[in-house]
């Protein structure tokens, strides 16, 4: 007798993959909304959950955030302006590659290959295990019990991730000026006088997007999950490709969406 996969009550009509994404925006709804109802039960879950992703995913979100602001984009960047002499804009540049650009995107690659994949095993497993019927047999909502805390966890790690990954970058960024023997003030005026809240707010906004698609994504393949140990494999390669689809369709739509609405953004400063 086959279970009925949660989320999927209200699926969108059409192509299986039009039926997954629709499955996803609905459990994410139907998530975020009873996250907002007594009863709180969730909150210690939510602890660990967050306490959890917090623990495993910290270090290689610092590591790569600050290897790709001092390789690729530091190295790149000083070695064009140093033609010119002029390292003092590099302030201007990591603005957007680090503020607008590699913070958030970090933050989402990292949160979705160690938080999401670890989440989407977990309640695969659960699955599998009949856990999750027992837990409806028992009358327990299993949205509210397994994936509104994870869902509330990876957005919060999001958006504290975001503070590490700019602070990482910017280190970055500052081991490049000293290696090129160039003064930080310019530097730093650069940066401050060249950022702007607006840009600030839109990085926390995207990684929050991010958090929410993450957690959809990665519930609803864990607790869909079927197959025995075979199947949680292959749902968290599943929810790990679609995650990364994703984060480059939200980071391309929402980019073109801020330049759109806010002209200030493409002036040269």
């Amino acid at each position: 007798m086959s279970r009925p996969a949660v989320g999927r009550g209200l699926a969108l009509p059409g192509p299986e993959t039009l039926d997954e994404l629709g499955a996803m925006l609905r459990l994410a709804g139907v998530a975020v909304r009873r996250s907002f109802t007594a009863p709180y039960s969730y909150v210690p879950e939510f602890v660990d959950q967050f306490r959890f992703a917090l623990k495993i995913a910290i270090f290689p979100l610092v590591i790569t955030s600050f290897a790709l602001s001092f390789g690729p984009a530091g190295i790149q960047a000083s070695n064009f302006l140093g033609l010119f002499g002029a390292l003092d804009r590099m302030g201007g540049i990591y603005v957007l590659i680090v503020v607008r650009f590699f913070s958030p995107l970090v933050t989402a690659i990292v949160v979705a290959g160690v938080v999401g994949t670890a989440m989407c095993a977990d309640l695969g497993a659960r699955r599998v295990r009949e856990e999750v019927d027992a837990l409806s047999v028992l009358g327990i909502d299993t949205v509210k019990s397994l994936v509104v805390p994870r869902l509330l966890a990876i957005v919060a790690i999001c958006l504290l991730f975001n503070v590490f990954a700019l602070l990482a970058g910017v280190a970055g960024a500052t081991l490049v000026v000293v290696q090129n023997h160039a003064p930080l003030g310019p530097f730093f005026s650069a940066f401050f006088s060249s950022a702007t809240t607006l840009e600030l707010a839109a990085s926390f906004l995207k990684c929050a997007i991010y958090g929410v698609m993450i957690a959809a994504v990665c519930c609803y393949k864990g607790i869909n999950a079927s197959g025995g140990a075979e199947g949680v494999g292959r749902a968290v390669n599943q929810a790990v490709v679609v995650a990364f689809l994703m984060i480059g369709a939200i980071d391309y739509v929402f980019t073109q969406i801020l330049l759109a609405t806010n002209p200030l953004l493409s002036e040269v400063r």
